[in-house]
């Protein structure tokens, strides 16, 4: 079985955290986001949990909103609908953007890296994810806040790019041989080798000529903050991929591939990593084949 291997992940926890003072970083503590000032927390809990308690002063822009139908979730909404999600929470684009997320689970990161994902596809240049989200915020012994946050919606309108974007005709070209390409599916096991598939997918398996690469590699054990390498492609053996060649990322819906997409991309600065969002459900759904990984 082609496999991606990670290793020394509790060494590059550590030794991979350190950056510049001044610096922009993509990928925050609890501390680091209590020291932070003049940016905008963008939390995607859902309107009950936000209302439970919520970092002072953060907005509520559910996950949900973020993602396709339910038919096939992992779908880029359209650039009106993503005008109106960042017009509502009150962002244009000179903004400098925290996502926080529940922390419930290592699950749970996939969200806020889906949302990272679509804010820099969108032309934010500064964003941000709380690692751990509410769950280490809390742990950590940082408050929690019920008032209410009025937000005033701009005009401003946005488009999706897609420069860490690929497309189904893109990874048919791949799975073909007519294009260079790395397919990396983030899922567990047993949907790589097809013994089980997402409730909406028409079909079990992967990718023809995919690699695993699980999400929850990028996990010290049962941890549900990410580790913070700024080497990760290092830890990682046959990639495979040529200099300039691209690397896909994929796994049912683009949850658990833009983990991957952005321990890859953001934090070991990989400009040749990109998202296919739509992924199996979204491949099968209009014909695509899938075989058992091998």
């Amino acid at each position: 079985m082609k496999r991606i291997l990670l290793t020394a992940m509790a060494a590059a926890l550590a030794a991979s955290s350190a950056q510049a003072a001044g610096d922009w970083q993509k990928l925050l503590t609890p501390s680091d986001l209590a020291a932070l000032d003049g940016v905008t927390i963008v939390d995607i809990r859902s309107p009950d949990d936000y209302a439970a308690g919520h970092v002072a002063g953060a907005v509520n822009a559910p996950y949900g909103k973020w993602r396709g139908p339910a038919d096939n979730p992992g779908a880029v909404i359209g650039d009106a609908q993503l005008t109106e999600v960042l017009q509502n929470a009150g962002l244009d684009h000179q903004d400098k953007v925290v996502v926080v997320s529940s922390g419930a689970n290592q699950t749970d990161f996939g969200a806020a890296a889906r949302v990272y994902w679509t804010l820099k596809s969108a032309g934010f240049p500064e964003i941000a994810i709380l690692n751990g989200g509410i769950a280490g915020w809390t742990a950590e012994g940082e408050p929690l806040s019920t008032d209410a946050v009025a937000v005033a919606p701009h005009d401003e309108t946005f488009t999706l790019s897609d420069k860490w974007m690929v497309e189904a005709g893109d990874v048919a070209s791949i799975v073909a041989g007519e294009s260079k390409g790395t397919l990396i599916d983030a899922r567990p096991d047993p949907f790589f080798k097809g013994e089980t598939k997402h409730k909406v997918a028409a079909k079990a398996g992967t990718l023809k000529g995919a690699e695993s690469l699980p999400f929850a590699n990028w996990f010290d054990g049962d941890d549900v903050k990410i580790t913070n390498a700024s080497h990760a492609a290092d830890l990682a053996t046959g990639l495979g991929a040529d200099e300039g060649d691209e690397i896909v990322s994929f796994c049912n819906t683009g949850h658990w591939a833009a983990t991957n997409w952005f321990a890859l991309s953001e934090l070991a600065g990989k400009d040749n990593v990109k998202l296919y969002p739509e992924s199996m459900v979204g491949w099968v759904k209009n014909g695509g084949e899938a075989v058992p990984g091998e």
